[in-house]
């Protein structure tokens, strides 16, 4: 008699929601991905050093990161399907701000307001893809991973064949974007009433299950936060010196172009896409625990050869590095929400915001290295960070208290 009911609260995966969460990340991703991309042509025409360059990405990652636990606490507790919406208009007053700034202090101003609209979207975002993904949370991650690192990878040629011909002002034409994404995030609102409800109703069916699992000790979650933190860090300080500098680098130890290093980097970044939804797909599979071990520690070799290669095979290495690296980020805040399943927004917030505070901070620093010792010395350093890999030994293995948790909304 209770079978059929059962059935009916099976974990349902909204592919088409997840498909619009992927192109609505694409576009947020796209105008934040501009910032960087415009380095080489604010440094000039500004008369910028790599301090000032890092100051940038600091103020940028630090007003995208310090609102996101404080907006991920709050829809915790008042869900709040509309809020990226309101993200967007801070971000396309910024992309505006940006365009017309005259001074670097308005350049400050303008990639804060492009912050703090990141800080907004990524919570509710991230609170979305959890409850469409059914019990495909690696494939939803991935996809919303993959729509991010895309729209991040087209940054560069979106400068080297729009804005390093036409200006500065250009940037003003990427306003459509974020109306864009205003649209399909409003779309997005409306259908998030009717799936947090079957969302609620499938983990009440299986209340009666998981109450004979083993919840997380305190101390587990506090060790396995950690952790992540810290391989987050590792993680980002070494893309970040892509995303910042690879363009100075390449200029610098090759001579090339500003748009064609711009195209390298976005052929690095395209592999940030693959990666993400790679790792998202294989970690529903061999565990989220495997995959970071692999991700982090595993292009430790690529990098130590990066300093000494070749143009030919920088871009080879690059590309590797990336694809492995970038599996890691769907993995790690999976896993951080498994250890907190309550807590989805916190979670969302806080890795998100950790994923832009942490790269800021590594920035600053790299950037006071690039003028104090050369931007070659800044690979040389980064070539050994993949060694907080090891780290991963101490995560938790919550995957074996959690037996079936990969079929779990």
């Amino acid at each position: 008699m209770n079978t059929a009911p059962a059935l009916s609260l099976k974990p349902r995966t909204y592919m088409g929601v997840l498909a619009v969460l992927g192109v609505a990340h694409f576009l947020n991703d796209l105008m934040q991905s501009l910032i960087p991309a415009i380095y080489p042509i604010i440094q000039r025409s500004y008369d910028l050093d790599f301090a000032q360059i890092g100051l940038i990405t600091l103020t940028f990652q630090i007003a995208g990161s310090l609102l996101q636990p404080l907006v991920g606490v709050y829809t915790d507790r008042r869900p709040a399907p509309y809020s990226p919406v309101i993200g967007m208009v801070f971000t396309l007053s910024g992309l505006i701000a940006l365009a017309f700034a005259a001074s670097y202090a308005a350049i400050l101003v303008a990639v804060a307001l492009i912050g703090i609209g990141s800080s907004i979207f990524h919570p509710e975002a991230t609170r979305m893809a959890r409850y469409a993904a059914g019990g495909r949370q690696g494939l939803a991650q991935g996809m919303f991973q993959v729509g991010g690192q895309a729209g991040g990878a087209l940054g560069p040629v979106c400068a080297a064949l729009i804005i390093v011909p036409l200006g500065q002002p250009s940037l003003a034409w990427f306003t459509a974007a974020a109306l864009s994404a205003m649209l399909l995030l409003t779309w997005i609102g409306r259908q998030q009433a009717a799936i947090s409800l079957h969302f609620a109703a499938v983990r009440e069916s299986l209340a009666g299950h998981q109450a004979n699992l083993p919840r997380h000790a305190t101390s587990t979650i506090a060790i396995g936060l950690v952790v992540l933190t810290l391989l987050m860090f590792s993680k980002n300080a070494y893309g970040e010196s892509f995303r910042s500098f690879y363009t100075f680098y390449l200029i610098e130890r090759f001579g090339l172009s500003i748009p064609a290093s711009q195209m390298m980097l976005f052929v690095f970044l395209m592999a940030s896409a693959a990666g993400a939804l790679i790792g998202g797909i294989v970690g529903d599979r061999i565990g989220r625990y495997r995959i970071i071990w692999i991700s982090v520690l595993g292009p430790l070799p690529l990098t130590l050869m990066l300093p000494y290669a070749d143009l030919f095979w920088t871009g080879v290495l690059t590309v590797s590095i990336n694809l492995v690296m970038a599996s890691a980020f769907a993995s790690i805040l999976i896993y951080a929400m498994e250890l907190l399943p309550n807590r989805i927004g916190l979670i969302g917030g806080l890795f998100y915001g950790l994923n832009f505070g942490l790269g800021g901070i590594a920035a600053a620093i790299l950037g006071g290295m690039a003028d104090r010792y050369g931007i070659e010395a800044v690979y040389h350093f980064c070539s050994f960070l993949p060694l907080a890999g090891l780290l991963a030994w101490f995560l938790p293995r919550i995957e074996q208290d959690r037996p079936g948790a990969a079929a779990k909304p």
